[in-house]
């Protein structure tokens, strides 16, 4: 049996546990949040360290993409990277840039959504990279709102160029910023404020981090779609209730759960018992296909 904890500095209302088997290989799954206490966190992983087999990091990134997957480095994630000495810790960004790719595809191809001309709002495209450039390549009509969600600056970015652009002129001042600038933790990501409605409402599909797409969501939103990654029971009545027509995942569903990237590149890690430097897009390619995981699509309304 393989154990898996992924050290989340969000909710620790969406923490869950799950057995399941993945390619003959049992594993236990579970997910620890620390109410945004990056000092908790980093204790969860020091204290667990060398007695799970791979940890997941949650709720933050090491690295967010800019151009030709130019990197850049978030200094909030260092200290918690560097907590785990024994046991491999990802972050999912491995994992990511593959398994969102595919959920875009899949979108198109076998579930019918067309998404050339749809109107798109991407939350963030720094951290979804795979997604933006697959979204484009299939002729959707993106806005990105990296400066909007992330730094409260209502300025839509227009293209990929756009995008990158941006990123590489603020990247290198946001990456020392602390993380709870950037991004909701611990109990804000229950918090609720709509705003930049008209960008929700002029779009088709929303797209990104589920955190951030709630963080600024309207009331009403009939008839539109989401894909996302990470999503608990309670969200699915949440959405319902707003109206989202349907939702898709890109991660498979746990028992009733759709776990956040990190937690799959963590299982498939130790599935490998390679190192994370290791693994490459093919071989987490590879065992997505033979892992026979699906995409998750919900009809809400």
């Amino acid at each position: 049996m393989k154990n898996i904890v992924s050290v989340s500095i969000g909710s620790s209302s969406r923490n869950h546990r799950v057995e399941t088997e993945i390619l003959g290989q049992k594993l236990t799954i579970e997910r620890i949040g620390t109410d945004g206490d990056i000092k908790k966190a980093i204790q969860i992983i020091r204290d667990l360290d060398g007695r799970v087999d791979v940890f997941g990091m949650g709720g933050i990134d090491i690295y967010l993409y800019g151009h030709n997957n130019k990197r850049y480095f978030l200094r909030s994630a260092g200290a918690i990277l560097n907590a785990a000495v024994k046991t491999p810790i990802v972050d999912g960004s491995g994992l990511k840039n593959t398994l969102e790719r595919r959920v875009i595809q899949f979108a198109n191809d076998e579930y019918g959504i067309a998404l050339k001309n749809k109107r798109v709002l991407l939350v963030s495209g720094v951290d979804r990279f795979g997604m933006a450039e697959s979204l484009e390549s299939f002729g959707a009509k993106v806005t990105y709102g990296d400066l909007m969600f992330a730094l409260g600056v209502q300025i839509p970015i227009k293209s990929l160029k756009g995008l990158h652009r941006v990123a590489a002129i603020f990247m290198p001042i946001v990456g020392r910023m602390p993380f709870k600038m950037l991004y909701p933790t611990g109990e804000k990501q229950n918090e609720i404020i709509p705003k930049y409605q008209k960008y929700y409402y002029n779009a088709d599909i929303i797209a990104g981090d589920f955190i951030y797409i709630k963080k600024h969501i309207p009331d009403d939103m009939e008839g539109k779609v989401i894909i996302t990654n990470t999503v608990t029971p309670e969200d699915l009545v949440f959405l319902k209730n707003r109206g989202i027509k349907m939702l898709i995942t890109s991660t498979p569903e746990f028992d009733g759960r759709s776990f956040g990237t990190n937690v799959l590149e963590a299982a498939f890690l130790s599935i490998t018992g390679l190192g994370v430097d290791e693994v490459t897009p093919e071989i987490y390619t590879d065992l997505i296909i033979r892992s026979g995981f699906q995409h998750r699509v919900e009809i809400l309304n």
